[in-house]
C-alpha cells in the first residue's frame, strides 16, 4: 500500500533527522556557521555537475510544457547557482539566533526566570519547482540549529538530489551529521501527506509554493505549519501622490520579477489623479507586455489611447497571475482603496504612494497585512532585500511569524528557571 509506505519512508527519515539533531544542537555558534561555508564552497567547486542535473528537469518540463513561468522558477544557471552559495556566505554571517535571552527577572522568592530561544528540531519543507529553495531553507534551517526534512516536486527533482547530496558532503566535514539534511522522495504525492501527518516525529511543517499547494498543506496537515503566502499584492496611487514615483514604482511592482508572490496583481488609483496617471501607466504597462483587466473607469481611458484591455471580473481581482497580467482599477477615496484591498487582497503586500503622511498612517492602519510599502515597490516583501539572507518564506498568518521569515522567525523559546531549592507552597 502507498499510503502506508510513504509514512514508513518518511518516518525512517524523520528519525534519522532527530537523531542526527543532537550534533546540530549541541554545535556552536561558529560551528554551524562554518558548515554554511562549507556548504557554499562545495555548491561552487561542484557548479556544473548541479547545472547537468538542472538541465534534466528542464529537458522533462519541457516535455510536459511546463508554463513558463515554472520553467523559469526550475532554472538553474551558473550565475543562479554562485548567488544560492552566496546567499548561504550571507546566513553563515548573521547573528546567531539561538540562545538570546528575550526575558529575564527575578521574581520575590528568589527564583530567576528567563526564557531563550532555542530551535525548533526537525522542520520540513514543502515546496514547488524551485531547487534554490531547498539550499536556501537547508542552510537557514541549519544555522537556527534545525534539522530538515525537504519535499521538492517532482519537477526539479534532479536538481534536489545533486543539491542536497552536495550540502551532506559538505557537513560531512564538519561535526555536525550530514543526516541534520534529509530529502523526501516527490515520485509520490503519498509522501507529502506522510510528512503532514508525521505528528511527534516533525515539529513543524512549512509550505512554500502555490496558493493551492498551501491550502492543502494548511487543510490537511495534523503537524503544526506556518502558512506562507499567496500575494495579491496593490499599489494604490493616492490623489496625494508624486506621479512620477508612481510610475517606476508601479512598473517594478509588476515586471521585476512577476513569476513571485511579492508582485503587484492589482494597480488603484485615485479618482482624482487618474485622467493624468492612468494615459502614462496604462501605456507603460502595455508597451511592459502586460495584459491588462480594467474595470469601466480604467478601460474607458484605455480604450480611448486605443489600447487593449478586457473588463475586470471578481475572479480577475482575486487572481494571483504570476505572470505578466494586471488589474487596473479607479477608486473614490482612500477608504475605498482599503475596502477592495480588504476584499480581495490576501493580507501579503500592499503599497501606497503618496506625499500626505496623514494618508499614508490611514492606509497603514487599514492594510490588514504582513508588509505595507509606502513609496516603495512591492518588491522590497523579501527576506534578503531585508537583510535576513535567504528567506524560508513569507508568512501572511498571524500567529509565531508574520513577513519573510528568517533565522529569528526559525525558532520557539524555552524558560529556564533556577532556584536554591525553592518549593511551591
Amino acid at each position: 500500500d502507498l499510503v502506508m509506505e510513504a509514512a514508513a519512508i518518511v518516518s525512517e527519515l524523520a528519525r534519522k533527522a532527530r537523531l542526527a539533531w543532537r550534533s546540530l544542537a549541541s554545535a556552536s555558534s561558529s560551528e554551524r556557521s562554518a558548515a554554511l561555508i562549507k556548504i557554499a564552497e562545495e555548491i561552487d567547486s561542484r557548479i556544473p555537475e548541479i547545472v547537468a542535473a538542472n538541465q534534466k528537469d528542464l529537458e522533462l518540463g519541457r516535455a510536459e510544457n511546463l508554463n513558463s513561468q515554472l520553467m523559469d522558477r526550475l532554472l538553474l544557471d551558473e550565475t543562479r547557482v554562485k548567488a544560492i552559495a552566496n546567499g548561504a556566505r550571507k546566513v553563515a554571517k548573521l547573528p546567531d539566533p539561538l540562545g538570546q535571552t528575550l526575558r529575564d527577572r527575578t521574581l520575590p522568592n528568589g527564583l530567576n526566570l528567563r526564557q531563550v530561544t532555542v530551535p525548533f528540531g526537525v522542520v520540513g519543507m514543502v515546496y514547488e519547482a524551485r531547487p534554490n529553495v531547498t539550499v536556501d531553507a537547508a542552510v537557514i534551517l541549519i544555522r537556527s540549529g534545525n534539522a530538515a526534512l525537504l519535499r521538492g516536486s517532482s519537477s526539479a527533482e534532479n536538481s534536489n538530489k545533486v543539491l542536497v547530496e552536495i550540502m551532506r558532503d559538505a557537513l560531512a566535514k564538519t561535526n555536525i551529521s550530514p543526516d541534520v539534511l534529509q530529502l523526501i522522495p516527490a515520485t509520490d504525492r503519498a509522501t507529502t501527506k506522510a510528512l503532514l501527518n508525521a505528528r511527534g516525529e516533525v515539529d513543524l511543517v512549512i509550505p512554500r509554493g502555490s496558493a493551492s499547494l498551501i491550502r492543502m498543506v494548511v487543510d490537511e496537515a495534523t503537524v503544526p505549519t506556518i502558512e506562507t503566502g499567496a500575494g495579491v499584492c496593490h499599489v494604490y496611487v493616492d490623489e496625494a501622490a508624486d506621479l512620477e514615483k508612481a510610475l517606476p514604482i508601479l512598473i517594478n511592482s509588476k515586471t521585476h520579477r512577476p513569476s513571485v508572490c511579492n508582485a503587484a496583481e492589482t494597480l488603484l488609483v485615485h479618482k482624482t489623479v487618474a485622467e493624468k496617471f492612468l494615459p502614462t501607466a496604462l501605456k507603460a504597462l502595455n508597451e511592459a507586455g502586460v495584459i491588462i483587466h480594467a474595470d469601466a473607469k480604467a478601460k474607458a481611458i484605455a480604450d480611448q489611447l486605443g489600447i487593449k484591455s478586457e473588463l475586470a471580473t471578481d475572479e480577475n481581482f482575486s487572481t494571483e497571475y504570476g505572470v505578466l497580467e494586471m488589474n487596473v482599477a479607479v477608486v473614490d477615496s482612500l477608504d475605498a482603496a482599503n475596502d477592495h484591498i480588504n476584499k480581495y487582497g490576501t493580507k501579503h503586500t500592499e503599497a501606497i504612494v503618496t506625499e500626505s503622511q496623514s494618508n499614508a498612517d490611514k492606509f497603514i492602519k487599514q492594510s490588514d497585512c504582513a508588509a505595507v510599502m509606502v513609496n516603495a515597490s512591492t518588491r522590497f516583501t523579501d527576506g534578503e532585500e531585508m537583510g535576513m539572507g535567504a528567506e524560508i518564506g513569507i508568512s501572511n498568518q498571524k500567529l509565531h511569524a508574520r513577513g519573510p521569515m528568517g533565522l529569528e522567525e526559525m525558532t520557539t523559546t524555552t524558560w529556564i528557571v533556577t532556584g536554591s531549592g525553592q518549593i511551591r507552597s
